[in-house]
């Protein structure tokens, strides 16, 4: 869900780095929720994380078959204790809402 041990967006990118950068104009600005999972500390389960921000229309793609992570920054709702003012999230993951917090019935390609 989200991938906070990547480089930040402000690093010197190359060749040898595990993704493809990309800029989406067209979600710049839009709000959207993000949820998904990760190991919780200590244990050997995972619990959700639920995330609501507005979409910067940065992308990074990994893999041959392009995996698409969009940076959801300027949060509103993100777990206890995350002590980060961005995430990564998985396309597939991420759901657009309206100014009042509804989805819009839209995909992400």
């Amino acid at each position: 869900m989200s991938s906070t041990a990547s480089p930040t967006p402000e690093a010197p990118s190359g060749d040898d780095l595990p993704f493809r950068s990309g800029f989406t104009p067209e979600l710049q600005g839009q709000r959207a929720e993000c949820d998904g999972g990760r190991p919780i500390e200590g244990t050997k389960y995972a619990g959700r994380q639920e995330f609501t921000g507005t979409l910067t229309g940065a992308y990074r793609d990994f893999g041959p078959y392009p995996w698409r992570w969009y940076l959801l920054a300027q949060l509103t709702r993100k777990p206890p204790g995350f002590a980060y003012e961005a995430v990564w999230c998985d396309a597939d993951s991420l759901t657009l809402i309206d100014e009042n917090g509804r989805p819009l019935d839209v995909t992400l390609d």
